[in-house]
């Protein structure tokens, strides 16, 4: 269930991180496709996901991780 999370959470990362870019360029997706409260529930859950992939990082990347090659 761990790797389905991380899944999960990995790809609201990407599409946050692809909303900031367009944002960046006035024009918010989330905002546009769906109606404000169901957007407002996509921002929290991926602000919580990048919460989430914080604290997990180092046990979950394989850099990063015990006999990783990143200090």
């Amino acid at each position: 269930t761990m790797k389905l999370l991380h899944k999960i959470t990995f790809v609201l990362l990407v599409i946050g991180g692809l909303n900031w870019l367009l944002t960046a360029f006035d024009y918010d997706i989330i905002a546009k496709l769906f109606p404000r409260i169901i957007a407002k529930a996509i921002y929290v859950l991926v602000g919580l996901s990048a919460i989430y992939e914080v604290a997990t990082h180092k046990t979950n990347c394989r850099a990063c991780g015990p006999g990783g090659q990143m200090v």
